[in-house]
């Protein structure tokens, strides 16, 4: 009885919200936090803190040369390039092809979808058709890189074999991921509408190449979700569509913590009046969902969040199928079934509408298994009617991005996202597999001057800087450097960056990041000279052979030796002296003969050519351990000669 008390209570309020539109709700600021640096979207929501968008490195800000005859993997969403017509995807390939790469194309597709495309000839005529360059396909993922290197004798750009037809796709499976990236440099994932999956051609492909990258459609596409991911633009209303309020009901209480209003306009709708206790059709009930559309009626409650469900609808009966009548949402007759939302709903979604300056549309207008209807129409004429003010809309969903293209005047105007499954989980607060296996902490801005007192001042990396002992012995010795500690383990470098500010060191900086595909972007941006840079003792992992020299690769040697100064240095050691010969081996063969091995009597060397000593009298707290044991340290000091430069 309680409970039905509670409810009559909670529904005569939320009604007395619906019937006064947002004029009589004072918009609140929420708790949100969207720090600039890690461009990461955080709100304090129902079930905890959402956060889900890393910055990543993009083909548009990767160097162009260093795309010249390179290898580049390219996963592209062949429901997009098959479309026969110019869309950033196709930019993405023909950005690569002009820059002098070798583009290596793979995506899966079926006849059912698009009956022109069948075997992988016929995908890559029609691909050539699209992107105006000869495309060869061949039977790379059963016989390696051999038919990759036969594919390119005949043209700079190559299909891959049909991905539907391997199990290992959907599986991640690693050694699937090897044999599709075999011979590849580089990664270009461009196929964000599954960024929700894990996928070998999305994730495992990701960990053997030196560089991954998100396409020109890929960023385009994150873009949209960070505009959506935006809170501080006020009002703001969602437009809520679909059905599965179960399986959606935590994406839901994140809308309740950022929106003003919540406007349901599909199947869901019917959870939420039968929450608030509203007769509807018991069949289009869903059953084990009352609790959870209570929770969020309850938590928009507590925020002052408008709820709107549609009051009329339009129904057909089905004894008579081409007769429809409008009944008020609470009133439907037995044997009418709605198919679309009525006047009067739509008359109140524009009232709401018309006094935001944030919408999102997610979810199709769709009931009784209508695939278009009118409704969804309309929403499109009053979106597109919005768009020519300076409002912000985000349209998500096959449907509803449809229905957007066909009634308004330009798509430019609104953030256009075609998957709706990618939004929903990045709404629960999932970290989405596509986007994080690109992340490798790539910086998104870094204030020099707020890390330095004196920027200008030559510049030391220590990759792999762990607990920073290296890098605060020598800040604390040489105050005429600057030295910048470069490390994986984010709860590491939060430690050192507040010792660094108890200590007041003010020539000592860390960054949370994978230096392998950041190290030229953060030292580039730097404004002073690059003198030194130092790998001490990284941690190969044995039980991993593929993974075991992961972090020392060619794009991580190349940085090194083009940045740094002419007679700059890079110092290597490892208690492992075959890590140590790996290291050497590296750096003199990708460094393009810019660096070479010091011979100079102030370094003492032992009968294998090794480093006696600690050239800086400074040791990383690995080393201080290893010679505690009594362990030897190989060491090796390599300098860029003037003539490189």
């Amino acid at each position: 009885m309680g409970l039905l008390v509670n409810l009559v209570h909670l529904h005569s309020t939320l009604s007395f919200f619906n019937s006064h539109a947002f004029s009589g709700i004072a918009y609140k600021p929420h708790s949100v936090e969207y720090p600039k640096v890690n461009v990461t979207f955080k709100c304090k929501a129902y079930g905890g803190e959402l956060e889900a968008l890393p910055h990543l490195q993009t083909l548009k800000k990767f160097p162009k040369e260093e795309l010249v005859e390179k290898v580049v993997l390219v996963r592209f969403d062949s429901a997009l390039l098959l479309q026969e017509q110019e869309s950033s995807a196709v930019f993405t390939i023909k950005y690569l092809q002009q820059s002098g790469a070798k583009v290596v194309l793979v995506s899966d597709w079926s006849a059912k979808t698009n009956p022109k495309v069948f075997a992988a000839q016929s995908v890559a005529d029609l691909l050539s058709s699209v992107i105006d360059y000869k495309v060869v396909p061949v039977k790379c993922i059963s016989h390696n890189m051999a038919s990759k290197r036969e594919g390119f004798e005949k043209s700079d750009i190559v299909l891959l074999e049909n991905l539907a037809d391997f199990k290992g796709e959907v599986a991640n499976c690693s050694k699937f991921a090897q044999v599709l990236s075999s011979g590849v440099d580089i990664f270009v994932n461009d196929y964000f509408s599954r960024s929700h999956k894990i996928l070998a051609s999305t994730c495992g492909v990701a960990r053997f190449c030196y560089a991954c990258l998100a396409g020109f459609h890929f960023e385009e596409s994150l873009y949209h979700l960070r505009r959506l991911a935006e809170t501080s633009t006020k009002p703001y209303a969602a437009i809520i569509g679909g059905s599965n309020l179960f399986n959606k009901a935590a994406a839901l209480h994140t809308l309740a913590s950022t929106c003003d209003g919540l406007v349901f306009v599909g199947m869901m709708a019917f959870q939420i009046m039968h929450a608030l206790q509203v007769s509807v059709p018991l069949n289009l009930v869903e059953q084990g969902t009352l609790k959870e559309a209570l929770d969020i009626i309850q938590f928009a409650h507590n925020r002052n969040v408008q709820i709107l469900y549609p009051k009329d609808f339009w129904c057909k009966n089905d004894h008579h199928p081409k007769q429809l009548e409008i009944f008020p949402g609470h009133a439907i007759p037995d044997g009418w079934v709605p198919v679309d939302i009525g006047p009067v709903s739509l008359d109140e979604i524009n009232s709401i509408l018309a006094k935001c300056k944030k919408v999102t549309w997610i979810g199709p207008v769709k009931f009784h298994m209508i695939s278009r209807t009118k409704g969804a129409s309309k929403v499109a004429q009053m979106l597109n009617q919005l768009s020519r003010g300076d409002m912000n809309i985000t349209v998500v969903g096959n449907m509803a991005c449809e229905a957007m293209v066909k009634e308004s005047d330009s798509i430019f105007h609104f953030n256009m996202i075609e998957n709706a499954s990618v939004v929903w989980e990045f709404l629960k607060g999932r970290k989405l597999p596509g986007i994080m296996a690109l992340d490798m902490a790539y910086p998104f801005d870094i204030d020099w001057k707020a890390a330095y007192s004196d920027p200008a001042q030559p510049l030391v990396v220590d990759i792999g800087s762990g607990n920073g002992m290296f890098v605060f012995g020598m800040a604390k010795t040489r105050k005429d450097l600057n030295f910048l500690g470069l490390e994986i383990n984010k709860k590491l470098v939060k430690r050192c960056l507040d010792s660094t500010h108890w200590c007041g060191i003010r020539n000592g900086y860390f960054i949370a990041t994978n230096a392998t595909s950041t190290f030229r972007s953060i030292v580039s941006s730097y404004p002073g000279k690059l003198v030194l840079v130092s790998i001490q003792c990284p941690n190969p992992d044995f039980n991993e052979p593929e993974h075991r020299w992961r972090m020392l690769q060619r794009s991580l040697v190349e940085a090194v030796a083009d940045l740094l100064t002419s007679d700059g240095k890079v110092f290597l050691q490892s208690d492992i002296e075959a890590v140590s010969v790996r290291m050497k081996e590296q750096f003199l063969t990708h460094s393009k003969g810019k660096l070479t091995i010091v011979h100079e009597q102030r370094y003492a060397t032992d009968n294998e050519g090794w480093l006696k000593e600690n050239p800086f009298g400074v040791r990383s707290d690995w080393e201080q351990h290893v010679l505690d044991r009594g362990d030897p340290m190989y060491r090796l000091m390599l300098c860029k000669s003037a003539s490189s430069e």
